[in-house]
């Protein structure tokens, strides 16, 4: 892949699992010599040769962060000048390293609505890739894609996230497998709303198995794995509220199973409910709660430890978190039940 299988609106794109594979071809990245204006839609690089029409690009500087970074397609070349599809999203100043890099989604869709993909799989080529942040791509990236089914889908590798859907609603993703990624495995985030998650496998990324990001709101995630990542299984935080975490195995994953971000009382997520799910041998916490989170249930789950790997506390209540409810869990193993640094009324421990 040169650039992004580019989706469209009620179209399905089907594979044949395993034997479909898309590769990203090896990526660079050349330094621009003119700066990208905000809104310009061409480039000038110092050496065009790694570029070409047709081929996929990012453009950034080191102050772009995750939304200011443009991915567009070249459409036209004059000696080191190319033409992108795509207004620049923000300044990429020559003074700030800007850079162009033959980074893209393998599979990208922009602005549709019930698309499909099924039984692909995506080598994501990480060792001979730049890095392209999950906000702006991924293996799989869908921006403003509502109603996106994905479904019996591979991400192997990928230098940058897995799975990432942006300001996407109503979005399902179900019986994937994402592993090997450098940073996270699944990403929902800015604010799409209604995710479904179910039966999906994401394991051995270097970061975080499954990345709630902003404002995402009434999500189900049901029967899912998040196997040893490098920190956590679920990362929930920004204004992720209403969400249901059910059946889910979260197991051996560097810090905590599940990590409630610190925010403030305003943007932390509350009234989420954790349920009958297996929580074992994560390394240091089970759940851990941070910031003015409030509003959680935890019921039904079992928490223990891995014969190799003991999860030294199940239930971690920081001093700010309350009106936390533990219902009916089991915790076996060595791992202290809960700590509880709030209030002492913050924790209700029902059974």
């Amino acid at each position: 892949m040169f650039d992004s299988l580019h989706l469209r609106s009620n179209v399905t794109v089907k594979g044949q699992g395993e034997a479909s594979i898309l590769r990203k071809c090896d990526g660079v990245e050349v330094a621009l010599i003119l700066d990208g204006d905000y809104g310009e839609e061409q480039i000038t690089v110092a050496d065009p040769s790694p570029f070409r029409v047709g081929m996929g690009v990012t453009v950034r500087d080191q102050r772009s962060g995750g939304f200011h970074t443009t991915v567009a397609t070249i459409i036209w070349q004059d000696g080191d000048a190319f033409g992108v599809t795509k207004p620049l999203n923000a300044d990429c100043m020559v003074s700030n390293k800007a850079v162009a890099a033959t980074t893209f989604p393998v599979i990208s869709g922009y602005h549709v609505e019930n698309a499909r993909v099924e039984h692909l799989a995506i080598d994501g080529n990480r060792v001979n890739n730049p890095h392209l942040n999950g906000c702006r791509g991924a293996g799989v990236f869908l921006y403003r894609g509502h109603g996106t089914v994905i479904e019996h889908c591979v991400v192997r590798n990928y230098f940058g996230d897995g799975i990432s859907f942006q300001q996407s609603n109503d979005v399902i993703l179900t019986d994937c497998l994402v592993e090997g990624c450098s940073h996270l495995g699944m990403h929902p985030g800015s604010g799409s709303q209604r995710p479904t998650l179910k039966r999906n496998v994401s394991r051995k990324n270097d970061d975080m198995g499954i990345f709630l990001c902003w404002r995402v709101k009434h999500g189900v995630f049901e029967d899912n794995e998040t196997l040893d990542n490098g920190r956590y299984g679920f990362s929930i935080g920004h204004k992720y509220t209403n969400n249901l975490f059910q059946r889910n195995r979260i197991i051996g994953n560097g810090k905590a199973g599940i990590h409630f971000r610190n925010e403030s009382e305003a943007m932390a997520g509350h009234r989420n409910r954790i349920e009958n799910n297996e929580i074992v041998g994560n390394g240091e916490h089970g759940i851990r709660i941070d910031g003015e989170t409030h509003d959680i249930v935890i019921c039904g789950n079992r928490f223990g430890d891995l014969p190799e790997r003991p999860q030294p506390t199940h239930v971690f209540v920081g001093e700010k978190a309350s009106r936390v409810l533990l219902d009916k869990n089991l915790y076996e193993g060595k791992g202290e039940t809960c700590v509880n640094e709030g209030a002492a009324d913050a924790v209700q421990l029902v059974s």
